[in-house]
């Protein structure tokens, strides 16, 4: 069984191919700036051997229909391909970011999902427009394929009314959905379940706190493989210090900046989600960058690492106490994997709460899943590599074989 997973966003196409019999990845790529002069088609098919064969190609993709038939023209290619002919795609998985209250799980793509997709636009406004087109294209370039949509909110719908329901007039949640939804549930589904597996323990038995840290930032507070609550809102923009979003501030601060700086509602809004997080208070986004300067001594780097931890430490705690009991806490995605020193500030201290890690684990720069706690720690800390695009595999396969 062989399928496709395509995230599709306003210029770009993320795909992957996937042996689900075998459960291994066949090929994988990225279309970037489409329509524009400039792009560019990174492809790679992996081996038997597990080695990989890449190619790369500059030159103008028009649009998204361009763009996938030329992914599938490599994905077929004698030397780049993986399969004889784009009829050999058992199905496609879509990542869809927002399926609002509609969605639930797994859905099979037909017109009344697109129309409720459609709905939810206005919820996610970047991100389904072009969700949309991609599983419009992928429907008349794989007609025989079945389409599936897996959403990021979907993990999320679990979520009880105390934690998802927003301190404000009860028609503007009944009227206009405004509620919190929570992402990046396809990240903290998987880990939870892989966090499971290493523990030898069915998830359906386990409290745990899963911590997605890339360039956007998440945290989820599972009960027995449940999201009880999560740190996003009803958009990404809510909770931990991101790369280049605020999270979590004082609601009022927006008309702060209107009455006394004279911003506009579009600079406003550009002003969280794409000038503050660690950009705002140390004038980069990227971590690696800004653990180099701390150790030069730059100290708005130590104080952008400080306020970035110390939010995570803090929902930690709430998310503990929403729990009750907790056995596992998981770091996962680039920076929660990669980066000792962020797991070590946000773990500090926390011996009373049964939270200790151990360093030379810590520091241990092996891949896979590890145990980075100590022999004392009464709570299991997990580093646990997340991979998105297998679980929208996995779901998509679960689906079509359940139809």
């Amino acid at each position: 069984m062989k399928i496709l997973v395509i995230n599709t966003g306003s210029s770009s196409i993320k795909y992957e191919l996937f042996d689900m019999d075998h459960h291994v990845k066949l090929a994988a790529g990225l279309a970037e700036k489409i329509s524009e002069d400039a792009s560019v088609l990174k492809h790679e098919k992996v081996n038997k051997n597990g080695e990989s064969v890449k190619k790369i190609e500059k030159q103008k993709i028009p649009d998204h229909r361009a763009g996938l038939n030329r992914i599938v023209e490599l994905l077929t290619d004698p030397e780049f391909g993986a399969i004889q002919n784009k009829s050999g795609i058992s199905a496609v998985g879509h990542r869809v970011v927002h399926g609002g209250e509609h969605f639930h799980s797994t859905t099979l793509i037909d017109e009344s999902v697109m129309k409720a997709v459609r709905e939810n636009v206005p919820l996610a406004p970047l991100h389904n427009p072009p969700n949309l087109i991609g599983i419009e294209v992928a429907h008349t370039v794989f007609p025989e394929s079945p389409q599936y949509a897996v959403f990021d909110t979907a993990f999320h719908m679990s979520i009880p009314k105390r934690a998802y329901l927003y301190a404000i007039p009860m028609d503007m949640y009944v009227k206009d959905r405004v509620r919190r939804y929570g992402f990046h549930g396809t990240s903290h589904a998987y880990v939870a379940e892989k966090a499971a597996e290493h523990m030898n323990r069915p998830l359906s038995d386990l409290n745990m706190i899963t911590i997605h840290l890339g360039n956007g930032a998440s945290m989820s507070a599972i009960q027995k493989g449940k999201s009880i609550d999560t740190t996003m809102g009803m958009t990404p923009l809510e909770g931990l210090v991101m790369g280049t979003r605020s999270g979590d501030i004082d609601p009022a601060i927006p008309f702060y900046l209107s009455d006394h700086l004279n911003m506009s509602l579009k600079e406003i809004n550009t002003l969280l989600n794409k000038k503050s997080g660690l950009k705002g208070l140390c004038g980069t986004n990227d971590m690696r960058e800004v653990i180099q300067r701390i150790q030069t001594g730059d100290e708005q780097a130590k104080l952008a690492l400080d306020v970035y931890t110390y939010r995570i430490k803090k929902y930690i705690g709430a998310f503990y106490a929403a729990l009750g009991k907790l056995d596992c806490l998981v770091f996962t995605a680039g920076i929660g994997e990669n980066n000792p020193l962020i797991r070590n500030l946000c773990c500090s201290d926390m011996n009373e709460l049964g939270i200790e890690l151990d360093n030379e684990r810590n520091n241990n720069p092996a891949k896979g899943i590890k145990e980075v706690n100590s022999s004392n720690s009464r709570i299991k800390v997990l580093v646990v590599p997340t991979n998105e695009e297998l679980k929208i595999a996995d779901e998509t396969k679960k689906c079509l074989l359940s139809q």
